[in-house]
């Protein structure tokens, strides 16, 4: 069974195991208002799990973290901390049972997690869907391109028999990232040449695939938003980010864009926030800025 560690919280445990830290009869949630002192739910505990209850603490909220690591960058400060794998549903259905909203610091979490949040009644944000969309990146680009919104040419690569003909139609230089997984360069390939298919296939696995063309661009820059449930937005600016061996190194706000190419990246980050787009996006929309585009944006995502 998951350990749990570090908890200082003052609460009680009240019905079906549910940990209550107010008075009997007090609604934490009203009006979909999650009020302090409730307790927020975050699957995964890295350094962004780390920053949101950080940010959550300092609001008067309580955090318990779940991931299989123990003693990570989010459970050394939450009130909480569950080390489990993410598919022990038992474990995941006790952990949900102790807090008032369920969330995700990243996308690499099981996608039954929401599930069972659901079947318990604990509000998911953002929803299960999109968690199932953001963790696969052919699913997450047909979603983007559906949507009318730009993104890079890409084809999908399930076999190295797909691979050579996706080559010629978009042409080198071209990225072959693992559909699942993979960050900080890992799980990716660049291909210069028609000869360079087969390592770059062998390199990520062979596993199912991502071809993307290659996008020329002067800088990336990132628009972390949210939007409520009333359909209200609020964003944080137009970030730039500097990358070093494919990490992130540095990021700066404000970016040092024109302010034509920051409202361009704040509505594409509303358009993918849309109520008839997402129920809402669990990340920052991440974007470059193209030498040769006529719009200047593209999503690198």
């Amino acid at each position: 069974f998951p350990r749990a560690h570090g908890y200082s919280g003052g609460g009680r445990q009240g019905r079906r195991g549910k940990f209550e830290t107010t008075l009997p009869g007090t609604d934490l949630r009203q009006n979909n208002t999650i009020y302090p002192p409730a307790v927020i739910g975050v699957f995964g505990s890295g350094q962004l799990g780390r920053m949101l209850a950080l940010a959550a603490r300092a609001m008067g909220y309580r955090i318990h973290t779940f991931s299989p690591e123990e003693n990570s960058p989010t459970g050394q400060i939450a009130d909480r901390e569950i080390c489990a794998s993410y598919t022990d549903l038992d474990a995941v259905r006790d952990f949900v049972r102790q807090v008032a909203v369920v969330t995700f610091e990243f996308e690499n979490v099981a996608a039954a997690v929401a599930q069972v949040a659901a079947e318990e009644g604990i509000p998911v944000r953002p929803g299960g869907h999109v968690l199932h969309t953001t963790q696969q990146r052919l699913r997450e680009k047909a979603f983007l391109r559906q949507a009318g919104l730009p993104v890079t040419p890409f084809a999908a690569v399930r076999s190295e028999a797909d691979l050579a003909p996706a080559i010629a139609h978009m042409g080198t230089r071209a990225i072959l990232k693992t559909a699942a997984f993979g960050y900080d360069g890992k799980g990716q390939a660049r291909i210069d040449r028609v000869e360079d298919a087969a390592n770059a296939w062998a390199s990520i696995g062979q596993q199912e695939a991502i071809l993307e063309g290659f996008v020329d661009f002067a800088r990336e820059v990132s628009v972390v938003a949210a939007r409520g449930l009333d359909g209200s937005f609020a964003h944080w600016g137009v970030i730039e980010n500097v990358h070093c061996n494919h990490i992130l190194d540095l990021s700066t706000a404000p970016a040092a864009v024109d302010l034509r190419t920051a409202r361009e990246a704040v509505d594409l980050a509303r358009a993918v926030n849309d109520p008839t787009t997402l129920t809402a996006a669990p990340r920052g929309t991440t974007i470059g800025i193209g030498r040769l585009q006529d719009t200047g944006i593209n999503f690198a995502a």
